[in-house]
């Protein structure tokens, strides 16, 4: 399991404690120092099944800098996942990727049905 933050960020922290709680060995990941590359990011976009917006850090102020609610939804597929590819910052965090589930952000009802019956 890889388990995707940024160390500062109180939600990754939740996170991460909730993964050391329930027993989970992973991988860490410094978002920021290893940002995810273009291809990781098309394949945890294809096998997570969710929108490509999920994988955006919407609250972030790179992203509201960048005035990226407007821009997004006239961008290809492969340009909003070549933008997100250029910065960690951009990114939704934490995100967790096993073989079978891709998650981002926490909400630990949806990681407890999604990593506890895997």
């Amino acid at each position: 399991m890889l388990f995707v933050e940024y160390p500062k960020c109180t939600t990754c922290q939740k996170a991460k404690k909730w993964l050391d709680e329930n027993g989970f060995e992973y991988t860490d990941r410094h978002i920021k120092e290893q940002n995810p590359t273009y291809n990781e990011l098309k394949s945890w976009y294809a096998q997570s099944g969710m929108p490509l917006k999920k994988f955006f850090n919407t609250s972030g102020l790179l992203y509201k800098s960048m005035g990226l609610k407007d821009k997004l939804p006239v961008m290809s597929e492969e340009e909003q996942l070549k933008l997100l590819a250029t910065d960690g910052m951009l990114v939704k965090r934490p995100i967790i990727v096993t073989d079978t589930v891709v998650l981002t952000g926490f909400r630990e009802k949806e990681w407890a049905e999604k990593l506890l019956a895997d």
